[in-house]
C-alpha cells in the first residue's frame, strides 16, 4: 500500500499524453494561444491586484516605511520559487502547475495534497478578491450618487461587526455621519434587511455578479480571456505609474522617520498581507498547455512579471509612507485614501477605477487557473472524469470552470475575508516549498535535440548552505531560547518556529552530504520561514482542510487513479 501512495508519473508519459492531445478519453486538448508577452501580462494581472490596492495599507501600518524590505524579502523568496517553477514548466509543459510537478517528483499522494492546497490559493483566494472588488465597486457607484441597499453590499459577519461598532458609538453620543463606513453599512444592513424564514437576508450581491461574469469569460476561451487581461494590465500599470509620479511630488521625507518604527518584528508581521500580493505569479504555470512555446516562454513570463511587479510595489510603498504617516494607512483603500487626504480627489477617484480593473484581472487569472488544476487531477483519475471535459468549440475545461464559479461566487456573497488571506498564503507557500524541493527529485534527462529546456543554474550548496544556516541560528539564538522556555505558554507559534529550525538543520546536513543545488534549498527554506510567521489559528484551519482532502483521496482518488488501473 505504501508504494501505491507514492507512485509517480514519468515525464515521458506526460509528454506523450500532451503530444496525443489527451484525446483518448477527454476530448480535444486546450487551444495554444499564449506567447511570452501574454504570460508576462497574465503574471502582472495576478500580482498587481488586491495586494497593491488594499492589503499594502495594513502591512505599512504594521511595519512602517521599512515594509519595502519585506517586499524585497518576499520577491527574492518568490524569485527562487519562480526559477524552480520555470524548470518544471519547461520539462513538464502540461497544465496543472505545482500539482503536476509534485506528481513526477514526490508521487501521487503528495500531488493530491498540493492540488488540494492550491484550492486554498485559487478558489478561496478569489473569494477574498471578489469581496475587495465589491468594496471598490460600491465606492465607484457612490461617486455617481448611486447607492445600493447596505444589505445587498456586504456580508452578515461584516454587517454584525459594523452594527456593534455603530451601536457603541451612537450610545456614546457620536453622530451617525461621523461613524466609519463599515459601521454605517452594518447598522443600516441589520436594521433594513428583509427577513426570510426568520433569517435576515444580508448578502454581497456585487461580489457574486463579478464572479459570474468572469466565469463566463473564462468559459468562452483563452483568447478572449487573454485580450481582456492584456487590456486591463495596460490600464492599471498606467494608473500606478501616474500615482508614483504624482505621489513623489507630495512625499515628505519626515514621514520616513522612523523607518522601522516597530523593528524587524513589525515588518515581518505584514508577511501575510504582502505575500498575498505575490501569490498569483504561479498561475502562469497552469496555462502551460495553452502556450505556443512553453519551454521558452513560461520561464520568461514568470521572471519578467515578478521583476516588474516588485519594482512597482517598492515604489508604491515608498510613496504611500512618504505622503502620509504610516499610522494612518490601516484602511481598505490606501492609495485612494492618501490622495483624498491631500484633497486630490480626481486622482483618488481614478485610483478607485483602477482598483476595480486590477481586482477584475486577478479574478480572471485565478478563475483560469483553478479549473486547469482540477482538469489535470481528473485526467489522472483522482477526480471524476467530468472535471476533465474540454468544450469542443471553446476548447476550455468547461465543467471545471462552471464548478469553480459556483464555489467562489456563492461563498463570496456570505463570508467575510477574515483569516482567508492567511489561509491563502499558507496554501501558496506550501506549494512553493514542494516545488522548490521537488526540483531536487527530478530525474536527470538528456536534453532533447532541437528543444530549448530551461535548467536551473547549479550552485553547489555543500558549504554555503551550512554556513547560512549556522549564521541564521547565531542571530536567532535569543528567539530559540525564548521559544524553548515559553513553549508551553505560547503554544503553536513557538512550536512552528522550532520545527523550522529543525528542518533547516536537516536541510543543511543533507546538502553537505548530497551536494544539493543551493537555489531550490534556499527557496524552500525561505518559504517555510514565511509560513511560520502566519498566525497559528490559520495553521489549525489549514490542517483541517488537509484532513478533508486526504479523506477524499483515500475514499476516491487512490482507487480510481489511472496509475492504479494501468499497474504503473
Amino acid at each position: 500500500m505504501l508504494s501505491s501512495l507514492f507512485r509517480k508519473k514519468s515525464i515521458e508519459k506526460m509528454q506523450a499524453d500532451a503530444a496525443a492531445g489527451f484525446s483518448d478519453s477527454h476530448g480535444p486538448s486546450l487551444k495554444k494561444e499564449l506567447g511570452v508577452r501574454d504570460l508576462t501580462f497574465m503574471g502582472i494581472a495576478a500580482v498587481i491586484g488586491a495586494g497593491i490596492f488594499s492589503t499594502i495599507g495594513t502591512a505599512a501600518h504594521s511595519g512602517g516605511p521599512g515594509i519595502v524590505f519585506l517586499f524585497f524579502i518576499t520577491a527574492v523568496t518568490c524569485g527562487f520559487s519562480a526559477l524552480c517553477y520555470a524548470e518544471f514548466a519547461s520539462r513538464v509543459p502540461v497544465a496543472g502547475s505545482a500539482y503536476t510537478y509534485a506528481y513526477v517528483s514526490f508521487g501521487e499522494m503528495i500531488a493530491w495534497i498540493i492540488g488540494w492546497a492550491l484550492i486554498l490559493e485559487y478558489a478561496i483566494g478569489n473569494i477574498v478578491v471578489a469581496i475587495s472588488w465589491s468594496g471598490y465597486f460600491n465606492n465607484l457607484l457612490e461617486g455617481f450618487h448611486i447607492y445600493l441597499p447596505s444589505w445587498l453590499a456586504t456580508n452578515a459577519t461584516a454587517a454584525r461587526e459594523g452594527f456593534e461598532e455603530a451601536t457603541k458609538a451612537l450610545a456614546a453620543g457620536t453622530p451617525m455621519e461621523a461613524l466609519s463606513k463599515k459601521a454605517r453599512m452594518g447598522y443600516e444592513a441589520i436594521n433594513n434587511a428583509p427577513v426570510i424564514g426568520g433569517w435576515k437576508c444580508i448578502l454581497n450581491l456585487p461580489a457574486f455578479i463579478i464572479v459570474a461574469l468572469i466565469t463566463f469569460l473564462a468559459y468562452l476561451g483563452i483568447q478572449e480571456s487573454k485580450k481582456g487581461t492584456n487590456a486591463m494590465v495596460i490600464f492599471k500599470i498606467a494608473v500606478i505609474l501616474l500615482v508614483i509620479i504624482v505621489g513623489f511630488f507630495y512625499v515628505d521625507t519626515r514621514n520616513w522617520d522612523p523607518f522601522f518604527p516597530h523593528g524587524l518584528t513589525g515588518v515581518l508581521s505584514g508577511v501575510s498581507s504582502v505575500f498575498f500580493a505575490y501569490i498569483g505569479f504561479d498561475a502562469i504555470s497552469t496555462t502551460a498547455e495553452e502556450c505556443k512555446n512553453p519551454q521558452r516562454d513560461l520561464p520568461r513570463g514568470m521572471v519578467y512579471s515578478l521583476l516588474i511587479c516588485t519594482v512597482l510595489y517598492v515604489l508604491i510603498a515608498l510613496v504611500l509612507t512618504g505622503m502620509v504617516s504610516y499610522t494612518q494607512l490601516k484602511v481598505d483603500d490606501p492609495l485612494a485614501f492618501v490622495f483624498d487626504q491631500l484633497k486630490l480627489y480626481k486622482i483618488g477617484y481614478l485610483v478607485s477605477v483602477s482598483a476595480v480593473v486590477a481586482t477584475t484581472s486577478v479574478l480572471l487569472v485565478f478563475q483560469l487557473g483553478q479549473p486547469r488544476i482540477w482538469m489535470s487531477m481528473s485526467r489522472d483519475g483522482l477526480l471524476p472524469k467530468k472535471f476533465a471535459t474540454v468544450h469542443k468549440k471553446f476548447q476550455t475545461p468547461s465543467f471545471a470552470t462552471i464548478v469553480t464559479g459556483i464555489l467562489v461566487g456563492i461563498p463570496a456573497m456570505f463570508v467575510s475575508s477574515g483569516t482567508m488571506t492567511d489561509l491563502t498564503s499558507i496554501g501558496t507557500l506550501f506549494a512553493f516549498v514542494l516545488v522548490c524541493f521537488g526540483v531536487l527529485a527530478l530525474p536527470r534527462l538528456p536534453e532533447e535535440g532541437g528543444r530549448s529546456i530551461f535548467k536551473l543554474p547549479y550552485i553547489n550548496g555543500q558549504f554555503i548552505l551550512p554556513l547560512l544556516v549556522a549564521t541564521m541560528l547565531f542571530f536567532m539564538r535569543d528567539r530559540m531560547g525564548a521559544a524553548i522556555k515559553n513553549l508551553n505558554n505560547e503554544g503553536y507559534q513557538e512550536l512552528l518556529f522550532l520545527v523550522f529550525v529543525g528542518l533547516a538543520v536537516v536541510a543543511a546536513i543533507r546538502t553537505y552530504l548530497k551536494k544539493y543545488s543551493l537555489i531550490p534549498v534556499v527557496g524552500g527554506l525561505s518559504c517555510l520561514y514565511l509560513m511560520i510567521e502566519i498566525p497559528a489559528i490559520s495553521w489549525t484551519w489549514f490542517f483541517v482542510w488537509m484532513g478533508i482532502g486526504l479523506t477524499i483521496y483515500f475514499l476516491y482518488g487512490r482507487r480510481h487513479s489511472r496509475l492504479a488501473s494501468s499497474g504503473e
